[in-house]
């Protein structure tokens, strides 16, 4: 699997997965646990869409065993 999230891309998905999940938890709603998909896909550098959107936004993608 090719790491194909990268930089500012990375940091976005983080504040908006942190968002989205503290929204959910202050409103009680259990829409926040989707916070949850862009936050996974921050920390592990890949989307699983990308590839067939052909996008990556890392520099030089990586090969990850």
């Amino acid at each position: 699997m090719k790491s194909n999230v990268g930089g500012i891309d990375k940091i976005l998905r983080i504040v908006a997965g942190i968002a989205i999940i503290g929204w959910g938890a202050a409103t009680q709603n259990w829409w926040g646990a989707v916070g949850i998909v862009p936050l996974a896909t921050a920390l592990i550098n890949f989307c699983p869409l990308y590839p067939f959107l052909g996008i990556s936004t890392c520099k030089k993608p990586s090969q990850a065993d």
